[in-house]
């Protein structure tokens, strides 16, 4: 299965990392790594991680990583990496949510 990062979660994973290494440079670049190494396992259990609480749809799932939730799709012959996101932070699902998926202004009344 092929694993596709979004921007967010690129640029997402690279603010925690700078944020990690202002007190310890060396633990960044471990939490980095691990990061990836996480996400590439996924490339063989897609399933691994739990549902996402806040959709409650079997595509949208997550694997945490110490305070972090590495947020992902699964669709029919790719992983997609969202977001990742502190644990203490809401989770903005229209964010990672396609707008095929958002109920239109008539569904939502």
């Amino acid at each position: 299965m092929k694993i596709i990062w979004s921007p967010l979660a690129i640029e997402r994973m690279s603010e925690i990392g700078q944020h990690i290494a202002q007190d310890n440079p060396t633990a960044a670049e471990k939490w980095i790594q691990t990061i990836f190494e996480k996400v590439g396992q996924l490339e063989f259990m897609p399933d691994g991680g739990r549902v996402v609480p806040e959709i409650s749809r079997k595509d949208f799932r997550e694997l945490l990583h110490g305070n972090y939730r590495i947020i992902y799709k699964v669709e029919l012959e790719q992983v997609s990496v969202l977001t990742i996101r502190h644990g203490r932070q809401i989770l903005p699902v229209d964010e990672i949510l396609p707008d095929i998926d958002k109920p239109t202004s008539s569904e939502a009344h």
